[in-house]
């Protein structure tokens, strides 16, 4: 570590963001894929998110949707760039550093994803801002926008993204989330958590394809509960492995940069998406196993960064409220907004119970009805893992 570093009287670390003034407000070059969305990129997309919902999946399912096709999922729109969108708030230098999600909100405009399309995204930096935390001390709160565009030049989605970036040290001492031990589930509780499981998958399913009218729906209105899990190492890679830009060569990377210019820790940095790397041994740039993001993973390096054990991604997170909130609007409803914040990580034998209530509706400027639902995730010690607010367009008649 720096001999530079300052302490306050607590021995906390102080955290010098002030690199980051060199980067806002300007763009990042546009990422993509190399290829067209395949149908089993969606596939994999759903089977990765733990979202049952056939029209994502089966092909006779939704030959009788009102999409007469296999359509990608909102959440899947994040798939479809690098870095899970969150490339412009993980820019520039904060020394001795790592990151996590901290929220994403989206605005989506209509056109949806099929299988052929070949997305371009457009990010850039936004603001942030350092303040203190009680997970680790002086926090930087860093956010960035992504615009999705298609080979049509049809805009799809804007995403502003929020990281958390800390310092590790400060995280490691505070141990907020120091637990190494799984929770451990009686064979009932499980057979509970797989019924609930059951329960959501009979409810979309039973609304198929037919509408979710705007009249039919109440404000205090409760969706069914959902339940993933409980995580593990091999869930979490499953979802990791669900997006393309961790397949070798699956994405056009914009950078060559190591990731140490942004100031990880020397063992945490490495060859993450970098493109030269890539040519050669690109089993060091796909994330699983080497780089930033191994913590997930790998147990010994998520204790590294002040995480007990292995823990999930933000992103995907961000992807069960999406498909949460889909689920209950069903195939003819549009999703307009959706803001989401990250509170605790999804740790290896948790499990995360997703709720949600209407809480407004309402018929806007443009005649649209438009219906509010919030949702919360909780694990099963109810602590609360992410909260969300999403407004979708059902229709009227």
């Amino acid at each position: 570590m720096s001999e530079q570093v300052k302490r306050r009287e607590d021995g906390t670390i102080e955290m010098d963001a002030s690199d980051l003034d060199n980067f806002m407000g300007r763009p990042f070059p546009t990422n993509m894929l190399r290829e067209s969305i395949h149908v089993n990129d969606i596939r994999r997309w759903v089977q990765g998110m733990h979202y049952a919902n056939p029209l994502h999946f089966d092909d006779d399912w939704a030959a009788e949707s009102r999409f007469g096709k296999i359509v990608a999922p909102y959440s899947f729109t994040v798939a479809t760039t690098n870095g899970h969108g969150a490339a412009p708030t993980n820019i520039g230098l904060i020394p001795n550093s790592h990151l996590i999600f901290g929220g994403d909100e989206w605005w989506f405009f209509g056109p949806r994803i099929y299988p052929g399309d070949h997305i371009k995204t457009y990010p850039m930096p936004y603001d942030y801002k350092v303040t203190d935390t009680s997970f680790a001390g002086p926090t930087c709160f860093q956010r960035g926008d992504t615009s999705y565009v298609n080979q049509n030049g049809d805009r799809i989605a804007l995403q502003r993204s929020t990281s958390i970036r800390y310092i590790v040290e400060n995280a490691r001492n505070k141990k907020v989330f120091a637990r190494e031990d799984d929770p451990e589930w009686t064979e009932e509780e499980l057979i509970k958590l797989e019924e609930t499981k059951v329960e959501f998958i009979k409810s979309l399913r039973a609304l198929g394809h037919d509408k979710r009218l705007y009249d039919s729906v109440k404000v205090g209105e409760k969706l069914v509960t959902n339940v993933l899990g409980p995580h593990s190492l091999a869930s979490f890679a499953t979802e990791w492995r669900a997006y393309p830009m961790t397949i070798w060569f699956g994405a056009v990377r914009s950078s060559g940069a190591r990731q140490d210019n942004k100031g990880y820790t020397p063992e945490m940095s490495g060859f993450e998406g970098n493109r030269e790397m890539e040519k050669f041994n690109p089993e060091l740039t796909d994330g699983a196993y080497y780089g930033p993001s191994r913590g997930h993973l790998q147990p010994k390096w998520a204790k590294h960064v002040g995480m007990g054990r292995g823990y999930g991604y933000g992103a995907s997170m961000g992807a069960w409220v999406l498909d949460y909130a889909s689920a209950f609007m069903g195939e003819w409803g549009q999703l307009v907004n959706a803001k989401t914040q990250y509170r605790n990580p999804a740790f290896t034998g948790d499990a995360t119970f997703l709720n949600g209530e209407v809480t407004d509706k309402k018929i806007d400027a443009e005649g649209r009805g438009i219906v509010t639902v919030e949702i919360v995730l909780t694990n099963q010690e109810d602590a609360v893992m992410a909260k969300g607010v999403v407004e979708m367009e059902l229709p009227r008649d």
